[in-house]
């Protein structure tokens, strides 16, 4: 990550200026500060990848302002503590507030890069262990050897060379979000930031805040615009965005800049867009419902990920993934599918495609005694989950009610039982939720959280 933006804090001119040089020359971006309040100022403006910072300065020490930083909300970067005065109870203390590292001064400029570079590759190791979710690897090529699929990783590994927008098009559950992790791993951003918005799970207020953040004085909150820079920014399910959400996108991918809610001050905006679609976005455009402007803005190369149904030559392959996966994330056995149950499963619909198999593959290591899944056990898994849309059944079938409980028991263990049955029909859809069971989305997310229900905000497309 030789292209990660530092900040360097130390009231000593020659220290900073050493540093800076140090660190440019290995290829980082550096900038500078001397006292706390320019600190702030140098944050507040941009966010940094890491920050080396001073405990003693003229007006502050380094250790309060990274304590002022964890109390507003978290520091988004890692903190390599610098001192001559050092002591272990200075460190002990850096170290509680979430600093990285602590280096004495004089600084050996071995060890200072070496600590950096470490910093920041933890820092990305963190990054991509939070958006592994369910693959064995983030980066991994989408898996299969059908001619559609050869034909759709040859296409992507072309399009990631250039910086254009990309439309992923595709039914839930096919690997939208896989494919846009690969592009990003082909790309020249791929040592950067991929950082996901689930549009499908935000209301509008949410989404403007997690897309542009939030600043009150020096108090910042980062926007996911900004925590990619530099990298890939993934609109899941774009088609859900708000019409004012879709104006300050637009207007932030056409000028390069940005401004938080609550801030005045345009940011620098540096990101490559990639957006994801179940439904049809130039339907939406034509019925008014959707910026033509931002469409075309994001419509740079179309790409459509085709439904399991036509690629079922993959599935064996898809099969071995899962269960490999599984075994290394979850500890579960692994098993073989006998040609039998191969073709048994080739024969299925996947209306779920690729997610609704792994879930399949799933139950059947957990159930399965014998090392072998013959078709007689496939069958039967597959009848006893039936599939709906995006590749999960409902809950099991609601126990008769008890009629002895209280009033508000009963009638919140139904509205769970409901909830719950409804969210699978429409794959944790929450827009298409809120309008199947009639609630105003801030008022359904309420009434989900009232009764323990998590609404799915990450989900595999």
């Amino acid at each position: 990550m030789k292209d990660s933006d530092i900040l360097v804090v130390d009231d000593e001119p020659d220290i900073r200026s050493l540093v800076r040089d140090i660190l440019e020359d290995e290829g980082y971006r550096v900038s500078v500060a001397g006292t706390v309040e320019e600190a702030r100022i140098q944050r507040w403006r941009r966010r940094f990848d890491l920050v080396l910072l001073d405990i003693w300065m003229p007006d502050g020490d380094g250790i309060g302002l990274l304590k002022e930083w964890l109390e507003a909300g978290g520091q988004p970067s890692p903190v390599i503590m610098m001192s001559g005065h050092g002591t272990v109870e200075s460190a002990v203390e850096a170290t509680r507030l979430g600093a990285y590292d602590f280096l004495e001064k004089p600084l050996s400029l071995a060890k200072l890069t070496l600590t950096v570079e470490r910093a920041l590759e933890a820092d990305r190791l963190a990054r991509e262990n939070r958006g592994l979710r369910r693959r064995l690897s983030p980066d991994a090529p989408p898996v299969g050897d059908s001619a559609a699929m050869v034909d759709l990783r040859a296409r992507v590994e072309r399009i990631a060379r250039h910086d254009t927008g990309v439309l992923l098009s595709g039914e839930p559950g096919v690997g939208k979000r896989t494919l846009a992790r690969y592009l990003h791993a082909c790309s020249p951003r791929a040592g950067r930031p991929f950082v996901e918005v689930p549009l499908g799970a935000m209301d509008a207020d949410e989404a403007a805040l997690e897309l542009f953040g939030h600043e009150q004085g020096h108090r910042v909150r980062y926007g996911l615009l900004e925590q990619a820079g530099g990298g890939t920014l993934f609109l899941d399910e774009v088609a859900e965005m708000d019409p004012h959400t879709q104006g300050r996108l637009l207007t932030a991918l056409e000028t390069g800049r940005m401004t938080r809610a609550g801030g005045t001050d345009a940011i620098a905006v540096d990101v490559r867009v990639v957006a994801a679609t179940r439904e049809d976005l130039a339907q939406r455009v034509a019925a008014g419902r959707f910026r033509q402007d931002l469409y075309y803005r994001l419509n740079g190369v179309p790409l459509h990920v085709p439904p399991l149904r036509q690629r079922i030559d993959d599935l064996p392959a898809l099969l071995a993934y899962h269960v490999e996966a599984l075994h290394q994330q979850e500890g579960l056995p692994r098993r073989r599918f006998a040609p039998g149950a191969c073709a048994r499963l080739a024969r299925h619909p996947w209306p779920g495609n690729v997610r609704e198999l792994r879930n399949l593959v799933q139950r059947l290591l957990i159930l399965g005694n014998d090392e072998q899944v013959e078709a007689a056990e496939a069958d039967a898994a597959l009848a006893s989950h039936p599939a709906v849309q995006g590749g999960e059944g409902p809950p099991p079938a609601a126990e008769a009610l008890d009629l002895s409980l209280p009033l508000r028991e009963a009638r919140e263990r139904f509205e769970r039982d409901y909830l719950l049955r409804q969210m699978a029909a429409v794959d944790g859809h929450m827009t298409q939720l809120s309008a199947r069971v009639g609630l105003e989305r801030t008022h359904l997310y309420r009434k989900l959280r009232a009764l323990g229900i998590e609404p799915k905000r990450s989900r595999e497309r």
